[in-house]
This record gives C-alpha cells, structure tokens and sequence, in this order.
C-alpha cells in the first residue's frame, strides 16, 4: 500500500528534526526525506554560541521577518549579495548550562543520555543527579543525527512554505555559497507532498512594552539583556542588576548572581512559579512588582520605576528572563496570534485544514525530548498510512481547540501538556499504532507515571539546595 504522501520535507535539525527524520526513516516507504537547517551544524539551540544576540529593537509583536527572493519565484534558482547574519538561529545556552529535565524522561525512549554530570551539577546537587550538560546532550544528538546527514542541506533558511495545487513548495536560501569568486546567496524552490515544521520555538525573544525601553536600550548598547544573550555569570560580578521574569530561567539567573553581584539583586516578578518559590528567598534577593518605566541616569547607569511607583537608582544591567514570540514566518499564511499561540493544529501537530502540514516540538511542560518522539512517529505513521486510529473530523478538531482555548486562554498556555501528561501521551500512542513489518518502527510504551518524577526531579533537587543556602545564610547571621 503507497504511503499517503510519497516526498516529506523536515524544517529544522535540533532535537524535533532528529526525532522526525528518524520516525520517518523507520517507516522504509517514502521515496524522499528532506532536511532543511539553516544553521552549519545539527543540534539547534544544544550547541553554544559565544557571540549572543543583540537586544530587540522592538517590543510584543516582532514584524513578520520573511526575506524577499531577489526575482519572481518564478525565476528561481537565482544568486543574490549575501544576506546578512541571522541572529535569529544563535543559539540561548549560555556557559554553565544543564538539563533542567531528568534525564531518564527526557532522552528518547529508544536512546539514553550518556551518564555524565558537570562539576557545577555535582557540588550542588551531588553526584549521578539526573541533569546532563548541554555539552553531552549536544553530542547525544549529533551522534543519533548520523546515520541521516545525506537527507539534511545546512546552511539553508526555508524562506517561505506555501500550497499550491497538491504540493507545498518550500523557497529555499543558502547561504555563504561561492559565486564569481565571492560569498553569494543561492535561491531556489523544492516540492514536496508533505512538511513536517521542526523549528522549534526559542529563537525570537519576547520583550514587554515597557515606557522608554526600545529608547533607553538603544543608547545603553549591551545594558539591556533577553535571556537569550546571557553567557557567564562573572559579567555581572560586582555589578547591579534587575532581573524580569519569574520563571525557570529567571530562577536560574537568579541562583547564579544573587552572591555576585553589588548590593541586592533586584527581581522583577508579575506571577511567581510556585515550584520555583525558595529561590526568591535566597540572600541578597529583592522583589519588585512589574517594570513600568526606565531611564537614562548619569554614568550611562538606569533607573527602573516599578508598577507601584516604586523605583531603583543606578542599575547596571536589566536582565529579561520573559521567554519567546511563537514565530514562523515561513509559513504562509502564518499561524501565529498575537497572543503568542500557534492556531490550527490539532493535538499541536496536524494542521486542522490539510494535515500534510505538522508541527513536531511546537508544545512546553511536555517532557522534552520525548514528546517529540512521540510526536514525529505519531506523524511519520500517519504519512506512511499506517496510523492506528483515524483523524477526527475537522469539525471535531476544531471543536478540540475551542474547547482548549477555553479551559487555558489564548496564549502560549494553550500548548502546555503537564500535568495531563498520561492522556496526551497516550493518545499518539493510539493514533500512531503499531509498526509495520518489514520496518526499522518500534512499538511507544505507553505513558509512565515514573516519567513525570523523573522529569521534574531537577526542580526537587534545585528546590533543596536553595534551601540549603538560605538555611546557611540564617546560621551566619545568628553568629553575626
């Protein structure tokens, strides 16, 4: 039996690119599996970029970003000048950097982590704790990558994916290609039956719209930070410093520059995260409510004023810890809403309308990476016509999404899969079904409740060394 459709093409070589290409792969019945990274290397965001982004020139909503082909589709191939660098595809790891999910849960079903810790892991957490260094995890997927390069192009930016007729045609750039002797940029188009967006989401950082940001930040280069461009923790030695946010990477900035820095460590927080509360009451940690307003002070130093008119003279650094504008540009037309939701996708894979077009990793609080597994092979059956239980009717579909809008709003809460973890990871377990013979498919063990412990035991761990130094610290100042 032919496969639903014949030629697939994969957007993206992280962590969701690797699940999807091996899900399909497995399936041995597509005559074409393509995979398109804009990046000179596999592993997405898992590799660490010295050189971090610049601030955002803009708050809220970024502009659609779509480069422009230099002639008429129609036209394509062409070359063109060399666009310039994508900041975007710069990756948000910053040094020290470790897994915040356990790494039993987190690794593919079929694969596991190396066993490995960092020295920073093991002096706060102990030894065989169940983070891994980015380093190891990078190297974890560049070794599941391998048996797949001769299906990935780098150094490609799927510029735009749009319908026509029964295919999808993908406009395609690739840059740095020699020319006449110079760096040029190749344009061209690629048609597929099917297309799997495997981009990920942590790429265009979310600014607040806060009075005189976009300003200030301008006159202060590299004064005004989004977590993305955080790096190492001895640049804000001695220096003072605000951060905004209040969930997991802000619990970690916070963790690393309470002890460091001048005078308090100034924290800006709209909603606490619950699990995350002890870190707010380490030493030297001062809470604000949220940012209303900053200005340019002498000494190329700011003042914050805070919602309640409250205010801090002479900081040094603000440090945004607010996450990420759900973009994809390519895509056309583009499903994002300015509440920050991808809209359309049913279960957050199958596009409602024509389900040749999937995401694969567009969901948070999910057990990443193997969601994603589930995901791509839930995906990857479906292509090849081998899913074990149908589509429900669009209606039904649509249905779903109202329902969930519903019960979470419209904003990227919309994609949170914890804590219902068992039912969504069991309905693509149904859905994809089980392999077929004469394939490399496995079965999906069904949802484990041991999963979610293991997940979330990083935040156990880090919830008892925050009390350890708050602990400590009571004990100096009672000798004090």
């Amino acid at each position: 039996m032919p496969p639903r459709y014949r030629r697939v093409a994969v957007i993206g070589a992280g962590p969701s690119g690797l699940a999807s290409v091996h899900a399909l792969a497995s399936e041995k019945i597509f005559d074409t599996i393509r995979v398109f990274e804009r990046r000179d290397q596999v592993g997405g965001l898992w590799h660490y970029d010295p050189k971090p982004d610049t601030f955002p020139t803009t708050t809220g909503v970024p502009p659609d970003q779509t480069h422009k082909p230099p002639v008429p589709t129609s036209d394509l191939p062409a070359f063109a000048p060399s666009s310039p660098p994508d900041l975007r595809a710069r990756s948000a790891l910053y040094y020290d950097l470790d897994s915040n999910v356990g790494a039993e849960s987190m690794a593919f079903t079929h694969t596991p982590f190396p066993v490995v810790n960092s020295p920073v892991s093991i002096e706060r957490f102990g030894h065989n704790n169940p983070s891994r260094p980015y380093g190891v995890i990078n190297n974890w997927i560049e070794d599941l990558f391998r048996p797949y390069l001769s299906l990935v192009t780098l150094r490609t930016t799927v510029e735009k994916v749009e319908k026509r007729g029964n295919e999808w045609v993908l406009t395609l750039r690739r840059s740095g290609q020699l020319y006449r002797g110079k760096p040029h940029d190749y344009w061209w188009t690629e048609v597929f039956d099917a297309v799997v967006v495997a981009s990920g989401h942590y790429h265009v950082p979310f600014v607040p719209d806060i009075q005189n940001l976009i300003q200030v930040s301008s006159q202060l280069p590299g004064q005004f930070e989004h977590s993305k461009s955080y790096r190492k923790a001895a640049k804000y030695a001695d220096k003072r410093v605000l951060i905004v946010g209040g969930n997991v990477s802000a619990s970690d900035f916070i963790q690393d520059l309470h002890s460091i820095v001048a005078g308090k460590l100034e924290v800006a927080v709209r909603n606490k995260n619950p699990v995350l509360e002890s870190v707010y009451n380490l030493p030297n940690v001062c809470l604000h409510t949220t940012v209303k307003a900053v200005e340019r002070a002498e000494n190329n130093k700011i003042n914050v004023i805070f919602s309640d008119d409250s205010r801090v003279d002479g900081i040094d650094y603000v440090l945004f810890a607010t996450g990420y504008r759900l973009q994809y540009p390519f895509l056309h037309p583009n499903p994002t809403t300015p509440e920050n939701r991808v809209a359309g996708f049913y279960q957050h894979v199958f596009h409602i309308d024509d389900p040749s077009l999937t995401l694969v990793g567009q969901v948070k609080a999910g057990l990443s990476f193997r969601v994603y597994e589930y995901q791509a092979v839930a995906v990857a059956r479906y292509y090849a016509g081998r899913n074990g239980i149908p589509l429900p009717s669009p209606d039904d579909q649509r249905a779903w999404e109202t329902d969930r809008v519903a019960k979470l709003g419209p904003s990227n809460a919309f994609h949170a899969i914890g804590p219902d973890f068992e039912p969504y990871f069991n309905w693509l377990v149904d859905f994809a079904g089980r392999p077929a013979l004469g394939t490399d498919g496995y079965a999906l063990p069904r949802w484990d409740d041991k999963w979610a412990t293991q997940g979330l035991a990083i935040l156990g761990l880090k919830d008892k060394y925050w009390k350890r130094l708050i602990a400590q610290d009571q004990v100096i100042k009672a000798k004090l």
